[in-house]
């Protein structure tokens, strides 16, 4: 993904692109878990709502903090397990170039 996903708020609504900056950077913020799991837990909820530019974007994230391929692949089992078999698809398509 080469350009921010909400860049056309910066003409429509930039007080809410603001907010939601504010809002990721509060819930991604150092704290008890580990930059690692916060970013695949992000992924695994992409894929529950169905974001495969939120699956790659974070799976990516969680690599750069730490995570490992294992690691990925196992919270996508356990999201599979939660969620159906749809994220194994949607996954399948969001990390193809990246595995």
């Amino acid at each position: 993904m080469s350009e921010h996903p909400l860049k056309m708020y910066e003409r429509l609504d930039p007080e809410l692109l603001r907010q939601v900056e504010e809002d990721r950077k509060f819930a991604l913020a150092n704290g008890t878990l580990p930059e690692k799991f916060k970013f695949l837990l992000v992924m695994a909820l992409d894929a529950a709502q169905g974001s495969p530019q939120g699956v790659t974007a974070n799976a990516s994230a969680a690599l750069k903090a730490g995570a490992t391929k294992e690691e990925i692949q196992e919270t996508l089992r356990i999201t599979h397990y939660i969620c159906g078999v749809g994220t194994v698809y949607l996954c399948a398509h969001a990390l193809e170039n990246m595995f």
